[in-house]
């Protein structure tokens, strides 16, 4: 949801996480479990904090 809401392609946000597409494609499918690192790649590259990336208030 953050991604589109960026209007970014799977490829887009990849790429601005330094990450291939086929990476977050099974990431936003729940087929791999992030670590907590590659959260704060997420989130760095979305410009918001890991904890509005995972919801905690």
């Amino acid at each position: 949801m953050l991604r589109e809401q960026k209007g970014w392609s799977q490829s887009d946000f990849a790429r601005a996480c330094n990450k291939d597409r086929q990476a977050i494609e099974k990431l936003e499918n729940g087929k791999v479990n992030p670590t907590l690192y590659t959260l704060l790649e997420l989130a760095n590259a979305l410009e918001i904090s890991l904890g509005e990336l995972v919801d905690v208030k």
